[in-house]
């Protein structure tokens, strides 16, 4: 199953939860705009987490994550970088229950499965007001500055995708 020298670029969230929709929306606008970039499989929707999440990004060699955060206090539409070496300090491998995405990486790569390295998973995180009121819009604070943080993000991305993966 492995897929050689390809990138997975996924929308994480749930489009009926406000703002948590954001990551959905931004893999589904990208999708559109990057349809002609060669080896990139964009899955627009994915709600899952934990250990479900090995099964999508397996075979792949590099992984750009779209989510949301919500941070105290939330600045709406402020957005972050990091790769999933940041995450390592949140392993916890002594319960597989409540598995996070550091700990599911972990114990894919446990198994033997083909997972993209650490350094070649690039999340972008974008700040939200309300990530648990069920409603297919997000907040208005959030929708306002959409063109704008989707921008600097697609610029970001962008210049992934020039970079070959590792």
């Amino acid at each position: 199953m492995l897929r050689a020298m390809s990138t997975l670029l996924l929308g994480l969230g749930n489009p009926i939860l406000s703002d948590d929709a954001v990551g959905v929306r931004l893999a589904a606008d990208f999708a559109r705009r990057l349809r002609d970039v060669p080896d990139l499989v964009v899955v627009p929707e994915c709600s899952v987490g934990g250990l479900a999440l090995l099964d999508v990004f397996e075979g792949y060699e590099r992984a750009i994550v779209l989510d949301s955060v919500q941070a105290t206090p939330a600045s709406p539409g402020r957005w972050h970088r990091f790769d999933a070496c940041t995450l390592r300090e949140s392993q916890h491998l002594t319960n597989v229950h409540d598995v996070n995405f550091a700990t599911a990486l972990e114990l894919g790569r446990r198994l033997g499965i083909h997972l993209p390295d650490d350094s070649a998973i690039h999340i972008f995180a974008v700040e939200v007001a309300d990530a648990v009121t069920f409603s297919d819009r997000m907040t208005a604070p959030l929708e306002a500055g959409y063109p704008i943080y989707s921008q600097q993000i697609f610029n970001e991305i962008l210049g992934l995708l020039v970079t070959p993966a590792r």
